[in-house]
């Protein structure tokens, strides 16, 4: 089942609220942050469920689908 426009939109503009990447959009992240996450055990909630969405689409090379529906 393909997500809706609007919760790619919602995962598109989500950032990261703590840490060293705080601030920065979720699609932004370096990959290996979010596979490390993924050993470590993604935060619980929204983020965490995020967080693993964008990891999928950077693997499979689809993050380009999120950058371009970034509102600045």
């Amino acid at each position: 089942m393909v997500a809706p426009i609007d919760d790619l939109k919602k995962v598109a503009n989500a950032k990261m609220p703590y840490g060293k990447y705080e601030g920065h959009y979720l699609v932004h992240l370096p990959e290996f942050y979010l596979v490390w996450y993924r050993q470590k055990g993604f935060p619980k909630g929204t983020l965490g469920v995020y967080m693993q969405f964008v990891l999928e689409l950077k693997i499979n090379g689809l993050e380009h689908l999120l950058i371009h529906l970034i509102q600045k």
